[in-house]
């Protein structure tokens, strides 16, 4: 019997990529999307069924839900990969824009699991992965925003496997640094400004998160691969999954020198800061 995944952001980026990989591997497969004009190609893909749900709105993921579970009458697995960036100074951040990421990454996160925990109780089993990033591990700069919407996703995650012991339900989060997607071009960012250290500051880091990005052309099947095993062997237990070269080794780095010595090396290796 085929088992049957919801991802949330699948219209691109690691979200399609996933969809594909675990269509491909017989997995059925429930494509959600802002706007299911963005589902095109998916649409016709053998065992993916495409959905119009925005994680930002309570009304859309219940309408979503319901239109879901008339049509699947089990769901293994949800995996909340709707995400977005914001690349800007704390002084010339904009209110929308804060808004905006908290609602996709954090909040977004939050209410599809409110939304599909009373199904998993009812089934008596489920998974909820959650997209992390390497961000939820380490602080890095003009990470203000982005990085603290990871870190709110990993301790939400944490926090609501203890709740989920006793119904048969999986949590997990998965970390990795900078997948050749449409992410990094996507990302919003402050506009330039007439105060130079922020300028420069803003070139330096869009430009090492670039060359980055470049770098991990294997990435991407890497992560598919290790959510479908992720999907297919679920742990009672809350895990933290970090995938590829970059995450592990900043991870090791920052448990290694402790926060002090990191922020140093941060600074001198990003900053030119002694």
């Amino acid at each position: 019997m085929k088992k049957t995944i919801l991802i949330t952001g699948a219209s691109s980026g690691i979200g399609k990529e996933t969809t594909l990989y675990f269509a491909k591997n017989n997995w059925n497969v429930i494509a959600t999307m802002i706007s299911i004009e963005l589902a095109e190609d998916l649409a016709t893909t053998p065992n993916v069924f495409c959905y119009e749900l925005d994680v930002t709105s309570s009304d859309s993921i219940t309408k979503a839900k319901d239109k879901i579970l008339n049509n699947h009458k089990t769901i293994d697995v949800v995996l909340n990969n709707a995400g977005l960036g914001y690349r800007s100074f704390v002084e010339l951040s904009e209110d929308n824009k804060i808004d905006n990421i908290v609602n996709v990454n954090w909040l977004g996160a939050v209410k599809v699991c409110r939304a599909f925990i009373p199904v998993f109780r009812e089934q008596d089993f489920g998974q909820f992965i959650t997209i992390s990033s390497i961000a939820g591990l380490v602080n890095l700069p003009l990470g203000s925003f982005y990085h603290s919407t990871k870190q709110a996703v990993e301790s939400f995650s944490e926090c609501m496997a203890y709740e989920l012991l006793d119904f048969n339900i999986s949590v997990s989060t998965v970390q990795f640094g900078n997948a050749p997607t449409s992410f990094q071009a996507n990302v919003t960012k402050c506009t330039a400004t007439e105060i130079d250290s922020y300028n420069k500051l803003m070139d330096k880091v869009t430009a090492i998160l670039h060359k980055k990005t470049k770098k991990n052309t294997n990435l991407t099947p890497i992560i598919t691969k290790t959510l479908l095993h992720i999907a297919e062997n679920p742990k009672k237990n809350f895990k933290r999954y970090t995938i590829g070269f970059d995450a592990n080794f900043m991870s090791f780095i920052r448990r290694l020198l402790g926060y002090k010595l990191f922020n140093s090396l941060i600074r001198k290796s990003v900053l030119g800061h002694f």
